[in-house]
């Protein structure tokens, strides 16, 4: 099929300037209009329209009116390092051994309880020469939007490695947010046999993540379009189980966000889930100087206490404490 003209505006423009490893520099805009004109082909249309629903998720996120917070759920694949070696076991490489850096190859995202699924991915030509700058500017406007960020092993791993990217592409810091890590709340509350989200998973009975290999990451790096679709959707995959996942461990995230903050509500709200569905156990949380009543999330199981003290005023004057 012939290619077909596509009127772009500038953030369009430079994405199919990027996809074609060339800068929006290199084109002209329409005579007295603040538009492109440019003649797409259908790889490049397929890409612009996943990359105008992305953007137009983020739109409606943003003009929400919803006072609930912006949760995004997210995770990233990278390349390996390439090295020379000459063993295969506690090897100290060397600066002057690497013949390539990580850098990122896909990522997938959604905002919590939304069904839309935003995700991105290296054209064969940018993971030929390395070049990860547009997906990495994609999914740096999510980080700028959203209040919370939901990973696992987010912490050590997904966001310190997208920050690495941000600054090496000359990205400002996001707005601040909030982190939950599903890892760190299944090491610290629990004692599975093993805390991988896959084997997490398993114990929930959520379905399974894609089966891969490191073969997958060997076709990706040659620029195989076939693998870099796998990746993606094996990307995506990961996400939704992620967020159901984090829904199970939720009620026992001691140092969950409190999302009643965000919503503002004259009703008591949940911490955890922001639903106002709460209602009083008759139990109380103990403090050394103070106790405080229980409520219950009827919605999400989550178990809150009030701020407001429970004990007697005239009782807390002859409290005595240790020392």
């Amino acid at each position: 099929m012939a290619n077909k003209k596509e009127t772009l505006n500038d953030e369009e423009m430079e994405f199919i300037a990027s996809l074609r490893g060339q800068n929006i520099s290199s084109y002209n805009k329409r005579k007295n209009r603040p538009s492109y004109s440019v003649r797409i082909n259908d790889k490049e249309k397929k890409q612009l329209n996943k990359f105008r629903e992305n953007n137009k998720s983020l739109l409606d996120i943003h003009l929400s009116a919803s006072k609930q917070p912006k949760i995004l759920i997210f995770d990233i694949e990278t390349a390996p390092m390439r090295a020379y070696v000459w063993g295969r076991w506690k090897q100290n490489i060397h600066l002057e051994q690497t013949i390539s850096e990580w850098f990122a190859l896909s990522w997938s995202a959604k905002w919590l309880n939304n069904p839309n699924i935003m995700s991105d991915v290296l054209t064969p030509s940018e993971v030929i020469i390395e070049d990860d700058k547009r997906i990495v500017k994609s999914l740096w406007k999510l980080f700028n939007e959203a209040d919370i960020l939901i990973t696992h092993n987010g912490y050590k791993f997904d966001v310190p490695k997208m920050n690495s990217r941000f600054v090496l592409h000359g990205l400002n810091p996001p707005y601040p947010y909030r982190q939950i890590d599903t890892l760190t709340t299944a090491r610290k509350e629990f004692g599975f046999s093993s805390n991988k989200l896959d084997a997490l998973a398993g114990y929930f009975g959520i379905e399974h993540k894609s089966d891969t290999n490191f073969n997958l990451w060997v076709r990706c790096l040659q620029g195989e379009q076939e693998a870099l679709n796998y990746m993606e959707e094996y990307n995506i995959k990961d996400v939704v189980i992620l967020e159901e996942v984090y829904k199970k461990l939720r009620p026992w995230m001691k140092n969950h966000p409190n999302l009643g903050l965000y919503a503002e509500n004259e009703d008591e709200t949940c911490p955890h889930c922001g639903s106002t569905n709460v209602a009083d156990t008759g139990t109380f949380s103990y403090t050394n100087v103070s106790k405080f009543s229980n409520v219950r999330c009827l919605d999400c199981g989550g178990i809150a206490r009030r701020r407001t003290s429970d004990y007697p005023k005239d009782k807390r004057k002859r409290l005595v404490v240790s020392v």
